[in-house]
């Protein structure tokens, strides 16, 4: 019994001894927290040889102020709507936009402090009682004085009214008509598929609308109510004619039910209820759609930090990081962009842009069969909604607000859309360890500046960033997520996709992206090279009667601009933008395009749609500067594809000379994608994407990122010294980084405006 007694003391002091020394664990470690400092925001002892330029802001986007400057301004011009919901029988203002100014006057004011260019918006109206498009120019802001119709002087000539895209009130009046025309079939809608035809089904809708030049006839395919709607399509679509401005004529000209085509609602109800036609009976399915967890999530990923303070700085619409700095914006119609972009003090790049994507899908069913998606005319920048932090961009990530007036009435904030970071690319930028004669160790970690965002078009969602590495390199690249486009399975789909869920279709289709790459290599005087290798049979000095297959240099200076080349022929490994000045060594001092690409086959060139997308035709096109040829595509494109606004193959049907001129790169990348079941619930980013590399080749005389203050050498005995090796001192001056609180506004309506559709 004593025994027992004292064993049962004897655990007691052991059980407070224990917790005694968590509870003293703890404290020491509170303690120690306290004692740690928090890292700085920003680097005290900058190493970043670049400085900020007041000059940049003229490529900056127009400010809230000048948007609602140049919306008061057109509001003088009689009878001119900028509600939204307008009927389209109205005059409808529907984008204010930057006007970028001529190239010449803006090197001008950079280069040779002349005068800065007038500020000027570009203006769209949609002229519903003309049945016409017109673009103006409005300036100077930010007191507007003037404004000239540009139509004709950008396109050569006028814009048709169906040219223009579906906007908000047409969308409004379209949804209205479905839901009247499908009332009548309120039975076959709930018993074929759980749809309630009273409430507004979610749809989708096939681009082009229709199939010459004219026409507005759009296929709907309707959706269950369901997170992820794009891939529950059930068996009926619905083909309307929208073409007139008085929507009150706007009717359906056919529909589809399983596989079966009639001529109205009507027909199809009578057939249903006498029995006629094959039926599908609903069948409750789970969501398979839906992106929460399938079980709760408990980690967080590593972590990056910035232990010395973030290196890059930002100044209104310009960013300075280390070598490098540059302009930057967000267009409203084709997305992120940067200006005037500098590595050491030189300008590298002019522009380099987003311009277009573009997606050609194959399908058994009307809406998917005939759609061929151009997100710049739908405006590629408008759906850059907020970026989630920590996510979308590293937790520690530097955020920007954007505005943008496309179809909202009143300009729309767009919170975080734009995210910049420092980032460990998780690779040494380069590294060489040795023991034979020389024993030593030196690296560079591969940190570089990205600079993002993220659009979601609808169904799809592309990443977009621009990479600025110390070897003097940038990278343009883009990665898709989102849900895929689907189909209704039926007896004849397979040949256009796989099976991905219960009567679904994975949808083939293509995806072609294209950048603008203005490079001006010491100055705009370039020529466009190619070089590439091939075996030579050579007799061996030494051995006059051996002889040995051995690789060489290939090189050729292209001429003129049809040497544009082509997705569908063997292209130049090495393609460059060179200057004629020397390096130190005697060569042509060039970057390099690298591109990289998984395209698909591009629609053939005897289609009437081809020419509205003909920049496709090509892995990269070289064209000589014109401020009229400011993109590769416009805004009017996808709904006039067979008579499009811009048809980037008379760029280069003039075949001008591109030797010692200022030359624009056109770059198309992509990937061909073939859904199958891992896309559901969506498609990942890894292996869907694409983008080009823009790397010194002889620009400098050696790799400039020897100069870094990240670099790394240690030889024996000197493994542990600080002088060469930051890493071996790390540990000595820890820090705690300090974090922002989570906050997301994207479903903060009332600041960011309606939601719009991919229409």
């Amino acid at each position: 019994m004593v025994s027992r007694t004292v064993w049962t003391i004897l655990k007691c002091v052991l059980a407070l001894a224990a917790v005694a020394s968590l509870i003293g664990n703890c404290v020491l470690i509170w303690l120690n927290t306290q004692h740690t400092p928090q890292c700085p925001a920003q680097q005290v002892n900058s190493s970043q040889t670049a400085v900020h330029n007041e000059r940049s802001n003229v490529f900056a986007d127009l400010s809230l102020e000048e948007l609602l400057q140049v919306r008061d301004y057109m509001s003088k011009i009689q009878g001119l709507s900028f509600d939204p919901a307008s009927p389209p029988s109205a005059d409808y203002l529907y984008l204010i936009d930057l006007s970028l100014p001529k190239k010449q006057d803006v090197l001008h004011h950079l280069d040779a402090n002349g005068p800065k260019p007038a500020r000027e918006a570009t203006v769209v109206v949609f002229y519903g009682s003309r049945n016409q498009i017109k673009e103006y120019v409005v300036g100077p802001l930010p007191n507007a004085t003037y404004h000239r119709d540009v139509t004709t002087e950008r396109y050569k000539r006028e814009l048709p009214l169906t040219a223009r895209p579906v906007y908000f009130g047409e969308h409004i009046l379209i949804a209205k008509l479905l839901q009247d025309v499908l009332k009548p079939l309120s039975t076959l809608l709930n018993d074929s598929f759980g749809i309630d035809a009273s409430g507004y089904p979610p749809f989708y809708d096939s681009m082009p609308r229709g199939v010459k030049s004219g026409d507005r006839q759009t296929w709907f395919s309707l959706c269950r109510n369901e997170e992820g709607f794009y891939i529950h399509p059930v068996g009926f679509e619905i083909l309307i004619d929208h073409h007139s401005t008085n929507f009150l004529s706007w009717h359906v000209i056919k529909v589809l039910y399983n596989g079966q085509y009639f001529e109205s609602p009507t027909e199809l109800k009578q057939q249903y209820e006498a029995g006629t036609v094959s039926k599908v009976f609903y069948k409750p399915v789970q969501n398979y759609a839906s992106l929460k967890p399938k079980q709760k999530p408990t980690g967080v990923g590593p972590q990056q930090f910035y232990v010395q303070g973030k290196r890059f700085s930002l100044k209104k619409n310009h960013i300075v990081y280390l070598d490098w700095s540059f302009a930057f914006g967000l267009s409203a119609l084709r997305g992120m962009r940067v200006f005037d972009v500098r590595f050491r003090g030189e300008r590298i790049i002019y522009e380099l842009s987003i311009q277009e994507a573009m997606s050609v899908y194959g399908s058994a069913t009307p809406n998917t069969m005939l759609t061929k998606f151009l997100d710049g005319s739908l405006g590629i920048g408008r759906f850059a909604y907020e970026l989630v932090r920590g996510v979308d961009c590293p937790y520690s990530a530097t955020f920007i607000d954007t505005f943008h007036f496309l179809d909202t009435g009143i300009p729309r904030q767009l919170r975080n859309s734009i995210c910049i970071f420092e980032h460990d690319m998780g690779h040494p930028l380069r590294r060489h360890f040795s023991e034979d004669f020389y024993r030593s160790y030196g690296g560079l970690a591969n940190s570089a500046l990205v600079f993002r965002t993220i659009t979601a078009i609808g169904n799809y969602d592309y990443m977009w960033d621009f990479i600025f590495y110390q070897s003097g390199s940038v990278e343009a690249k883009v990665h898709a997520s989102g849900y895929i486009a689907s189909s209704f399975t039926l007896s004849n789909s397979f040949p256009y996709g796989h099976q991905v869920a219960e009567k679904v279709t994975g949808n083939i289709h293509t995806h072609f992206l294209n950048f603008k790459v203005d490079l001006d290599v010491l100055g705009v005087r370039n020529v466009f090279q190619t070089k590439d290798m091939e075996f030579v049979n050579v007799s061996l000095p030494w051995m006059p009667e051996r002889y040995a297959m051995i690789p060489k240099v290939v090189e050729k200076q292209l001429q003129t601009e049809q040497a544009a080349l082509r997705h569908d022929t063997k292209t130049p490994r090495y393609l460059h933008i060179a200057s004629p000045q020397k390096n130190r060594w005697g060569h042509q001092r060039s970057y390099r395009l690298q591109v990289f690409s998984f395209t698909g086959d591009h629609l053939p060139e005897n289609q009437a749609e081809e020419r509205a997308m003909s920049w496709a035709r090509y892995k990269v096109a070289i064209t000589k500067q014109k401020d009229l040829e400011q993109s590769c595509g416009s805004l009017y494109n996808q709904h006039d594809i067979w008579n499009p606004a811009v048809d980037f193959s008379k760029y280069i049907e003039d075949n001008e000379s591109i030797v010692n001129e200022d030359l624009v790169a056109w770059v198309t990348t992509g990937f061909l994608h073939i859904p199958h079941s891992e896309d559901i619930p969506n498609t990942v980013t890894v292996g869907n994407g694409g983008g080009v590399l823009l790397r010194p080749h002889n620009y400098f005389d050696e790799d400039p990122s020897i100069h870094s203050a990240d670099g790394v050498y240690f030889d024996p005995g000197t493994e542990n010294s600080c002088d060469n090796n930051r890493m071996a001192c790390l540990a000595q001056d820890p820090c705690s980084p300090v974090l922002e609180p989570f906050t997301y506004h994207g479903f903060d309506v009332s600041s960011q405006g309606s939601r719009r559709r991919r229409t």
